[in-house]
């Protein structure tokens, strides 16, 4: 720790090299991005830096600030899924009564989504229909599901990521065929 006699920068300097490969390294492994994680690790030194006076043990602050910055930005990834599949099909029917062609991609889109969820387990298809169709909170979907909240968000995100990525897959299949 600091000496009284290192200035803030000084302090701030030799911990910001002691801490930012392993705050990295463990950050990493909650977000995809790298580039999310280099966020992260910056905005946790710069909140640990503001605060620095009031800090006693600076690797738990720094790792805590970063691990709540990296589970924010979890939850925003989930909404932002979340909204994605809840409004997927708007461009589809933006589209109706424009053509057979649009009616018929709108069609697809729909059956794609329907076989994606249907490949969910029960618990895990309940929740992300509870959450995405009908619009209920997390805490509503663990009452109607008789589960913790915490539980049903497990579940919602992992219906989202299997559901995202099923498309994704069935897309670029469909995509590779026709092209």
């Amino acid at each position: 720790m600091p000496t009284r006699s290192e200035s803030h920068t000084e302090t701030f300097t030799k911990l910001f090299a002691e801490y930012r490969g392993a705050l990295h390294r463990y950050i990493r492994r909650f977000v995809q991005s790298n580039e999310t994680t280099k966020e992260i690790v910056q905005e946790a030194f710069l909140r640990t830096y503001r605060e620095l006076d009031s800090v006693k043990a600076f690797k738990a602050f720094l790792f805590s600030t970063a691990r709540n910055l990296a589970v924010n930005e979890y939850h925003h990834r989930q909404i932002v899924e979340t909204d994605r599949l809840r409004h997927a099909g708007d461009s589809a029917t933006q589209a109706e009564g424009q053509s057979p062609e649009a009616e018929l991609l709108k069609d697809e889109w729909n059956r794609l989504i329907q076989e994606a969820v249907d490949r969910l387990p029960p618990q895990c298809r309940a929740a992300l229909a509870l959450r995405v169709f009908h619009q209920c909170s997390y805490k509503e979907v663990a009452d109607r599901l008789g589960i913790s909240p915490k539980t049903a968000e497990k579940h919602i995100a992992r219906g989202l990521r299997e559901t995202h990525a099923y498309l994704e897959r069935r897309y670029n299949t469909t995509r590779q065929g026709h092209g």
